[in-house]
């Protein structure tokens, strides 16, 4: 990799040193690898004659003569040139030294936009380079067009990208010869030539094949290295075929499993029946039956005689998991326990010295259940409920109380495939896509207007004076003077005095205190508040069946994915239930993300149409899962090269193939974002 500091190049001074750091190019391999986001063919030259208004074309013509005339007090800059087939008037605003930058009878090529003017051929601000140039990097051939910046021009960085190529000639080899050879990939130095400046559009796809390649082998390889430095020379315990508490326990379910769920559960049994340790994630979409799935898991875990921990982001889902699961395990003889952070003091002592007798089979709790006094007996499987993400620290935190647990993670935000090998790159992952018997399809309708408006909250009084509930979602906390959308205070403030008068109504955002949000989440839970209003916080599920109606104001200010979320808080039972999604009436066209949610409840059909539309940056940010930007690949786009990519990772990672090539520069790549050593 080439680590010279930009200002090492000709050319490159301190000030233009700090334009470019505004595009993140510190280094010479920064600029190298500031790849182009199109390209623009000017390889085909026209005539004169041949040009047409409103068409950008390539054209070689001489240099006839040049003239400035000032009108309104602009300066109007012309350069007539000419073929054999007519004339055309090259035109600069404000740029006088052009009339002169070119000689009588200099041969030029042109490009840039046709327009007819009076019977006149103009080209305004065109591109112009002389055709005897050594180097042509801006015409007669497929032109890269780069993402730029104040105060630095495209030609300066084709002149400065093609002179660092040049420079460091041939680039150094990141891939090894083998894996080169068996998936047909080009030379790194070649790659990156044709990438920036390419002979033909072939030569740029391979180019671009050979880039996004290594960059998610590479991600794959340190994910690999990852799953392997914790799973490889650790043992758990092997647990036994299903017993007869995992049979009588599945007998109680309320519902057989669905497909779906007996081949996800026999995927986690088939892991935790090996000495290998799991790490797994179980994905659904919201309602599809995956806590049915774990707890089967926990009770295989404790029919080994070991102890099982589940973990939830919200003290109100822990209690409602316990509520759920301590009296099918009851009925089992087994014991389940609470831990939350209310529970202190004695209380507290009791259940802890319990567990660590091993009087408790089960612990469900929150963060609370990571501090250092929660000691289990012998922990055999940790289960986190992570829809809305523990972070990586917090999951392994969990796994140290035992001495190599099994590790189930369950997620409710549906995630495209090829995002789930990169995300859960080092896990392996089974889907539920099929809801329980009895489940209703959600009901998802767009209206806008005002009389639409009131129609929908007239509804919404039917439902709460029937005895069900419902959900009302702003944007914003409070009105803003920079943002024309609802706040939660606001509506709830119209709502209670107009519409909601004499309902019961509750006021959740994430500027209260958390015990206040914690009552007003349990009260809605236990029925005593028939409408909450809220903003987004409600994103981490409670599970409310008789809420049937959930309206989002200003839904186009909300994404895809959270609009998917904030729908599954209703059609939790068997009532059937509505989503209305409000937006503004100076909105004239729907967005497509709006259109999206009311034709499909499929979370999956739902994740793959947002990574379309919002790229794969936006969509996963990578970020905050701690994983490095990808600078060529999109995961959107690039299925087929990231399946070959990782299948070429798994290889050279197990058999050992080029590590001592491999691991320096995963070292080099990736040792800031995972925090690991990348060592043989």
């Amino acid at each position: 990799m080439i680590e010279k500091p930009i200002t090492s190049l000709k050319g490159v001074g301190e000030a233009l040193a700090i334009r470019f750091q505004r595009l993140g190019i510190h280094h010479v391999n920064d600029l190298i690898e500031h790849f182009p986001q199109r390209y623009e063919d000017r390889s085909c030259l026209l005539t004169i004659n041949q040009l047409c208004h409103g068409v950008f074309a390539s054209f070689s013509a001489t240099v006839e003569k040049g003239d400035v005339q000032r009108v309104r007090g602009k300066t109007i800059s012309r350069l007539w040139v000419r073929d054999e087939t007519g004339v055309a008037v090259l035109i600069w605003f404000n740029q006088p030294y052009r009339a002169t930058a070119w000689k009588r009878g200099t041969k030029v090529i042109v490009y840039g936009k046709v327009n007819r003017f009076r019977e006149l051929l103009q080209v305004e601000s065109p591109e112009v380079d002389l055709a005897d140039a050594a180097e042509l990097l801006n015409s007669t051939r497929i032109v890269p067009i780069y993402p730029l910046t104040q105060g630095l021009g495209a030609r300066t960085l084709r002149k400065l990208i093609a002179g660092a190529l040049h420079a460091e000639q041939p680039l150094s080899e990141t891939l090894p010869a083998t894996i080169r050879q068996k998936y047909h990939l080009l030379d790194r130095d070649r790659a990156f030539q044709e990438i920036h400046f390419p002979t033909d559009w072939a030569a740029m796809q391979a180019a671009k094949r050979r880039i996004v390649f290594e960059e998610l082998f590479y991600l794959q390889c340190a994910l690999a290295f990852l799953r392997h430095q914790r799973l490889d020379d650790r043992r758990s315990v092997r647990h036994s075929p299903d017993g007869a508490v995992v049979q009588q326990l599945q007998a109680q379910l309320p519902f057989g499993l669905t497909k779906d769920q007996q081949t996800a559960y026999e995927e986690i049994a088939g892991d935790m029946e090996s000495t290998r340790p799991m790490l797994r994630l179980l994905q659904g979409d919201v309602g599809s039956g995956k806590t049915a799935v774990a707890v089967l898991a926990l009770a295989k875990t404790i029919e080994n005689g070991l102890q099982g921990v589940l973990m939830a982001p919200t003290e109100i889902l822990a209690e409602q998991h316990y509520a759920t699961i301590a009296p099918l395990f009851r009925r089992l003889g087994l014991a389940t326990a609470l831990l939350t952070g209310h529970i202190k003091g004695g209380q507290r002592r009791e259940l802890l010295q319990s567990l660590q007798t091993g009087s408790i089979h089960l612990l469900i709790g929150t963060h609370a259940l990571l501090q250092p006094d929660v000691v289990f007996q012998k922990l055999g499987l940790v289960v986190t409920d992570e829809q809305h993400r523990f972070g990586v620290g917090q999951r392994a935190m969990l796994q140290e109380k035992g001495e190599v647990p099994h590790t189930l993670v369950m997620s409710a935000t549906p995630i495209p495939r090829t995002m789930a090998l990169t995300l859960y790159g080092d896990m392996d992952v089974s889907v539920i896509r099929q809801l329980p018997p009895g489940r209703q399809p959600i009901t998802t309708a767009i209206r806008s207007g005002q009389a639409a408006r009131e129609k929908v909250y007239k509804f919404l009084v039917t439902e709460a004076a029937a005895g069900r509930q419902g959900y009302v979602v702003c944007p914003l906390v409070e009105d803003s003077d920079k943002l024309s959308a609802q706040s939660a205070t606001e509506v709830f403030r119209e709502l209670t005095s107009t519409f909601l008068r004499g309902i019961r109504c509750g006021l959740l955002h994430g500027r209260m205190n958390a015990v206040d949000k914690e009552n007003v989440m349990r009260d809605f839970a236990e029925g005593r508040i028939s409408v909450l209003i809220a903003t987004t916080v409600i994103e981490v599920g409670i599970n409310v069946p008789k809420a049937t109606m959930m309206i989002i104001e200003d839904a186009d200010r909300f994404g895809l994915a959270q609009l998917h979320q904030l729908r599954g808080r209703v059609g939790r039972g068997s009532e059937r239930s509505f989503c209305v999604l409000l937006h503004d009436d100076d909105v004239s066209v729907i967005p497509e993300r709006l259109k999206v949610l009311a034709e499909t409840n499929d979370g999956f059909v739902v994740a793959e149409k947002d990574l379309l539309l919002r790229g794969p940056g936006q969509f996963l940010g990578y970020r905050q899962h701690g994983l490095p930007e990808m600078k060529m690949a999109n995961l959107a786009d690039d299925c087929d090269i990231l399946d070959e990519a990782r299948q070429a990772a798994l290889e050279a990672m197990n058999r050992r193939i080029g590590t001592d090539e491999i691991l320096p520069l995963l070292q080099q790549r990736f040792d800031r974002f995972f925090g690991v050593l990348f060592a043989g």
